[in-house]
């Protein structure tokens, strides 16, 4: 594995367990040589702690059932 002095991995921590409602934006970022895996980014909002954004495991089911909802929400021009 390459290692870049100064480069990170986004991703280092992974995000907890999200709804689906509180989703305002996400991103999936390629696998970078510095990184084991792809990042998810997601942004999520709520009343009492505003805007945030969380890094999610690509593996996890939770994850892939977003990525797909996500899909077909942008795709309803949403």
């Amino acid at each position: 594995m390459l290692s870049l002095p100064g480069v990170k991995c986004k991703c280092s921590r992974k995000g907890p367990k999200i709804r689906f409602s509180n989703v305002r934006k996400l991103e999936v970022k390629p696998r970078y040589p510095f990184c084991v895996e792809e990042m998810i980014i997601v942004t999520l909002w709520t009343k009492v702690r505003g805007e945030q954004q969380h890094c999610l495991n690509p593996k996890r089911q939770n994850t892939v059932r977003l990525l797909k909802w996500y899909r077909v929400w942008k795709e309803k021009g949403r």
